[in-house]
């Protein structure tokens, strides 16, 4: 059997840092195989010493090393350089060739977006392309046995069914750090994505298909997060939780009947959910709901393949209203059919939106293999040889974009639950992190109100659309 390092390559915390379940998951199934296996997480690992990775390599001593890689950038247009993640990933590879002298194999799901071009930019051996549980293992298999293997395996002819699906690994010194930082841990229930939203990576890394988890294996997984781990609060990761066949109703059942006491939210399409439905969500722990709304008016829905018109979201908005779930509604601006009519829709349709946060995001992340990499290229936005290794965003050419993001930012001006440009909101989420808060955050937003003292002052958190103002004799 072989001895595989497996390192998570994350090094964004924005909005928040998120647990590295790819490696977790893996993980487990390395062990099943019966390999031995050690996890090292740049952001844990590297916060204790910088040295730690080739003590690391040096001490385990391990025949492969595989890395994930979770994200390209931080697909936000006005972020300065985009934060392109790559350069620090080719880096990770050369410095493990320094150390060491073994097969490097890249995997995650940004690697699945684009994996030849990314393996011939970081210079790796290997990379493992779709669900790792197995093709990793069938690699290594070949590694181990002196064949010449694909320098890309997978995806499997035959995707990961409820069977397949292992317990993750999860690690306990990284546990707590992430609950440290972010007050919890993820979890996926489901894997795919059917919706054909046309700008979307899911179904290329997933497939086209729901695959679900027995919900009684989701809810001892969460158990045992709760009584190992002392794990109270996680995040669903699905690419949608409330699936149309209603598995997330099954696995909110399953939650209920356990009765652990832990809080939850997860990423919800925007579709009408009964109240009864809600009331059974609420119950098994949920306390708010990330909803990829993703364009606020008919054309634009249209012009993104969505499937619904702008008036579910408001109907969906209200449904949570009522059963008072917080939510977060998340837009692009700047898609196919976009032009001065729609933006102006657009924000009057966001400002029917009532007692909810919205994010809003200029222009769209143009990735490959994608509906709208096919449109940007026919509307000459981006050429036949461009690889979208850098980012590249889609701007409908009906638009100037420094106009439309003016009028955002000035629809959404000293708006407390309206966040734009993307930096606005995260510097707000760090400015309640820093008093010790965790989870979403957002959602305090729509909670917390300031209160005044004697003196008419505002004795807690001030929001406004510039920053957060804090009085820290309050917080003495």
């Amino acid at each position: 059997m072989s001895r595989i390092l497996l390192i998570s390559a994350n090094t964004n915390i924005e909005p928040m840092p998120v647990y590295p379940l790819g490696i977790a998951l893996i993980d487990a199934a390395l062990k099943h195989q019966g390999h031995k296996t050690r996890q090292f997480d740049l952001l844990y690992d590297r916060q204790r010493d910088v040295f730690s990775l080739a003590k690391t390599i040096t001490s385990f001593v391990p025949d492969i090393v595989g890395i994930s890689v979770r994200n390209i950038d931080d697909v936000d247009s006005l972020s300065p350089g985009n934060n392109w993640y790559l350069a620090g990933l080719k880096k990770l590879v050369d410095r493990i060739r320094h150390i060491c002298n073994v097969p490097v194999v890249l995997g995650g799901p940004a690697f699945s977006i684009m994996p030849e071009i990314i393996l011939d930019y970081c210079q790796a051996d290997f990379g493992v392309v779709g669900e790792g549980e197995t093709a990793f293992n069938n690699l290594i298999e070949m590694i181990t046995r002196g064949e010449n293997p694909p320098k890309i395996t997978g995806p499997l002819l035959r995707p990961m069914g409820p069977k397949d699906f292992c317990s993750p690994s999860w690690d306990k010194a990284l546990v707590d750090y992430y609950i440290d930082r972010s007050g919890m841990v993820n979890y996926q229930t489901k894997r795919g994505c059917p919706f054909g939203c046309n700008y979307c990576s899911y179904p290329l890394i997933e497939g086209k298909i729901f695959r679900y988890q027995d919900p009684e294996f989701v809810a001892d997984n969460l158990e045992r997060l709760k009584t190992d781990f002392s794990v109270n609060s996680f995040f669903f990761t699905d690419s949608i939780f409330n699936d149309p066949n209603g598995h997330y109703l099954e696995v909110a059942e399953a939650l209920v009947r356990k009765n652990l006491g832990m809080r939850w939210a997860a990423y919800f399409r925007p579709d009408i959910i009964a109240q009864d439905d809600l009331a059974l969500l609420k119950r098994s722990g949920l306390y708010a709901m990330e909803v990829g709304s993703d364009a606020a008016c008919d054309t634009t829905l249209a012009g993104i393949n969505k499937a619904f018109e702008f008036s579910r979201i408001i109907t969906c908005n209200e449904s949570c209203r009522k059963a008072e779930i917080p939510c977060a509604h998340f837009f692009m601006f700047g898609g196919p059919g976009e032009n001065a009519d729609t933006i102006n829709e657009s924000l009057a349709n966001i400002a029917m939106l009532r007692q909810t946060v919205v994010f809003a995001f200029s222009g769209i992340r143009i990735l490959p293999k994608t509906g709208i990499a096919n449109i940007a290229r026919k509307q000459g936005i981006i050429d036949a040889k461009d690889s979208l290794l850098k980012p590249r965003y889609y701007i409908s050419p009906d638009v100037d974009k420094g106009t439309m993001d003016q009028q955002i930012e000035t629809a959404f001006f000293r708006k407390k639950d309206r966040f734009f440009p993307p930096k606005m909101g995260q510097m707000r989420m760090k400015a309640l992190q820093a008093f010790g808060f965790k989870g979403l955050l957002w959602d305090m937003i729509l909670k917390t109100t300031p209160k005044r003292n004697r003196n008419n002052k505002k004795t807690f958190f001030d929001f406004n659309a510039e920053n957060i103002q804090v009085n820290h004799n309050a917080i003495k």
